[in-house]
């Protein structure tokens, strides 16, 4: 009797067996891991794997590549077809020139002002907004809340037409708005996407904290800047690149609103003063315009990510 019960009894392997059977019905993926196991599945696997990386990785560096090898041709060799996957001969004149024809600097000056000032008015506006919606809760702020979503479904095209008209004349204030920094300023401000992601953020902060810094005196500017800001930072980290990309890669409304060529910013300018100039200089140009946005999002992509998934807080 007691034999029949050692034998019926599983060992501690079978158990481990058992679970691990489980967590595989519970995990769905394109594969098993019994065909995944087989060495014909697993050489199937890497190679699809290999495949798709390549093609992934040539379609994004492609043209990067192609414009970093264009600006060290010569002209010849940048119009010419089929064209040369590698320079016959480097020219990195090219960047120097392209610096000082289209006059870069002044260019690249003006974008940055034009970014950062963008940047400062939706730090102070859009966090203000969000931490009223998501803490203060204020009448119907559900509806707006839900109104300014809305407009995230309106195309950009559709709205250059009416902000035209109003930064031509600001309504009660009578002023023209062009070729001043406030006509980037202060359509930039009006982002529901930010206002959002720091909503969605400041939901997530406990009230407990809150409720002690209301019980030790502070106002809710001061719980704002003391408590809940310095929590914020991956998500302020967030609304700041994309405040700087977003000025630095917009095109059309600086071409309508900026016509004068000393106020212009980086793609305007270059647009601007394309006429005339080599191809290849141009293409050196928009290469050194597309670097401080790489080097943006390779130095900040752990944050990025960070502060787009960044929704709750532990203890």
């Amino acid at each position: 009797m007691a034999s029949h019960t050692l034998a019926s009894r599983p060992g501690p392997g079978s158990g481990r067996r058992a679970r691990r059977r489980e967590e595989d019905r519970g995990r769905r993926t394109l594969i098993s891991p019994a065909q995944l196991a087989r060495p014909r599945g697993k050489a199937v696997y890497r190679i699809v794997l290999v495949l798709v990386t390549a093609g992934f990785t040539l379609v994004f560096l492609g043209p990067l590549y192609w414009m970093v090898t264009g600006g060290l041709k010569t002209t010849q060799e940048v119009v010419q077809s089929p064209p040369t996957a590698f320079p016959t001969s480097l020219h990195p004149e090219n960047y120097s020139q392209a610096w000082t024809v289209m006059d870069l600097a002044r260019l690249l000056l003006n974008t940055l002002y034009y970014a950062f000032g963008a940047l400062a008015f939706q730090l102070v506006l859009d966090v203000a907004a969000a931490y009223s919606l998501s803490k203060l809760r204020p009448l119907f702020g559900k509806a707006l809340l839900g109104m300014m979503l809305a407009t995230l479904m309106i195309p950009a095209t559709v709205l250059v037409v009416p902000q035209y008209l109003t930064v031509l004349d600001v309504p009660l204030f009578a002023r023209n708005l062009l070729d001043s920094p406030w006509v980037i300023w202060l359509p930039s401000v009006t982002n529901a996407f930010n206002i959002f992601l720091l909503k969605r953020f400041f939901d997530s902060v406990p009230g407990e904290l809150l409720d002690a810094a209301a019980i030790d005196g502070a106002s809710p500017l001061r719980t704002l800047r003391s408590v809940v800001l310095p929590l914020s930072r991956p998500v302020l980290g967030v609304v700041s690149i994309f405040a700087v990309v977003g000025v630095w890669k917009d095109f059309l409304w600086p071409m309508l609103t900026l016509p004068d060529p000393q106020k212009q910013t980086l793609n305007v300018g270059i647009y601007s003063l394309s006429n005339g100039v080599p191809q290849n200089v141009l293409i050196a140009a928009l290469t050194i315009a597309s670097v401080p946005t790489l080097l943006i999002f390779l130095l900040f992509q752990r944050h990025i990510m960070g502060g787009l998934t960044a929704g709750g807080l532990k203890g």
